[in-house]
């Protein structure tokens, strides 16, 4: 055995996918097979049972969600106050075949051992913004390496504690999150004075770590990242593809541009809209995006554009010039979209690495992207790249894309070969390579 490593589930745990849940899943799926054995802590809304088969039930019970009663809260609430300052011992759960798991298996990310405990993550929060410290985590058998896939006030009895910073988005664009921008600041500042290594997924995010906290750049690895699509879907035949396609949606392969992502600023999905409607071609945009925030202007639009064109179809006006809005789709669905697209078109204004891009490259799909950020070392010379605070080279770009099909073939041959430098074989040879230097 190679070593023991344990996680973060903050991300794991969600229901619909994320960039970092599926950072999480593929790092943890390459280092299990690297030979380490795997953990992970997750948070549970109340205690987690004694009983462990009733662990193990409630563990996986989506209903659990519900708020304990009231005279519970108010215990718990007390407990939390005083929580973090003695270490947090999260309790193993043992998966014993009581549940029966296969409705998880598109995300669960491989045998491992897992821990709970109750409220973790908000827990480590609210102690961080009371008294600036981090919650301190204790197992029976200390891991070799604990590894918070995102920035966490959490640290661990371990003989090493690492920490991964995708991308420093919330003080490169503040107006674009959520965060209490000086709290985040505060606890980036702390992890990069107190982590014993930090784990990033592009150059561009590393000069910024580097720039922006003053962090040693010997003290900071460019893992990048890596895409492991299930074969039954990458090599589904296009036919099949297009019947789904058709059956599902009322697409037609390779007759519509395909945008997936949260509906929040970053992604520039305004941009997105007014490039695609100013640029003329007479094919679908599609939408799969997630609720997000700060998207009151693209949530109207989008609805204006619905109303006009269900008075187009009443009128008997039809066109293929409509832009189709899904909040998600399950995982099977959203790699059949992307395979069946004509391009991707993805103008994000700042991303950490870009997975999108990568996504749609080894999906074969020609892709049209922003030159910001960390995004050109992803797409090479594999994309069209444009301003994304320029509608009109969107615009040019989409009508490129749309149009030129010996182009767009292209751009499919050079995205697979550049898809390629960020094989799961190569990932894995950069984290293990890591590992070994750390443990």
């Amino acid at each position: 055995m190679a070593g023991r490593v344990f996680y973060d589930g903050l991300n794991l745990a969600l229901t619909e996918g994320t960039g970092v849940a599926t950072y999480t899943r593929t790092l943890t799926r390459v280092v299990r097979d690297l030979g380490y054995e795997v953990g992970v802590v997750y948070t549970a809304p109340d205690n987690p049972p004694k009983d462990p088969v009733l662990r193990e039930i409630a563990f996986f019970d989506e209903k659990q969600a519900v708020k304990p009663p009231l005279a519970r809260q108010i215990i718990n609430c007390f407990a939390d106050q005083l929580r973090g300052f003695t270490p947090v011992k999260p309790r193993p759960v043992a998966f014993d075949g009581v549940v029966v798991r296969r409705q998880f298996e598109a995300t669960w990310p491989g045998p491992h051992q897992a821990f709970a405990s109750r409220r973790l993550f908000a827990s480590a929060r609210e102690h961080f913004a009371r008294t600036n410290r981090f919650l301190r985590l204790s197992f029976d058998a200390k891991p070799d390496i604990f590894h918070c896939t995102y920035p966490l006030p959490i640290r661990a009895k371990a003989n090493c504690n690492i920490y991964t910073i995708h991308d420093l988005v919330p003080l490169r664009l503040p107006f674009t999150t959520l965060d209490n921008k000086r709290q985040i600041f505060r606890l980036l500042q702390k992890i990069a004075r107190r982590a014993d290594h930090i784990v990033t997924v592009s150059e561009n995010s590393k000069r910024d770590i580097v720039t922006l906290l003053g962090v040693d750049e010997q003290r900071v690895t460019n893992t990048y990242q890596a895409v492991d699509f299930p074969a039954a879907l990458r090599e589904r035949p296009d036919e099949m593809v297009s019947e789904q396609l058709e059956g599902t949606f009322g697409l037609g392969f390779k007759e519509y541009l395909l945008f997936f992502g949260a509906l929040e600023p970053k992604k520039n999905v305004g941009r997105l809209i007014e490039g695609y409607l100013s640029s003329g071609v007479d094919i679908p945009l599609v939408l799969v995006a997630g609720r997000g925030w700060h998207n009151e202007p693209e949530t109207r639009l989008i609805g204006e554009l619905r109303d006009r064109q269900r008075y187009e179809a009443q009128s008997n006006r039809r066109t293929k010039r409509s832009v189709y809005r899904f909040d998600y789709v399950p995982f099977s669905m959203l790699v059949t979209l992307i395979r069946g697209a004509r391009a991707v078109v993805f103008p994000s204004l700042y991303e950490g690495f870009g997975l999108p891009v990568l996504e749609s490259m080894v999906l074969g799909t020609p892709v049209v992207t922003s030159r910001e950020s960390a995004v050109p070392e992803v797409a090479g010379d594999a994309a069209l790249l444009v301003d994304p605070y320029s509608v009109d080279e969107i615009a040019a770009a989409i009508r490129t894309v749309a149009e030129d099909h010996d182009l767009a073939a292209e751009l499919e041959r050079r995205g697979r070969l550049q898809a390629a430098k960020f094989s799961v074989d190569l990932y894995r040879e950069r984290v293990g390579a890591l590992y070994r230097a750390l443990a």
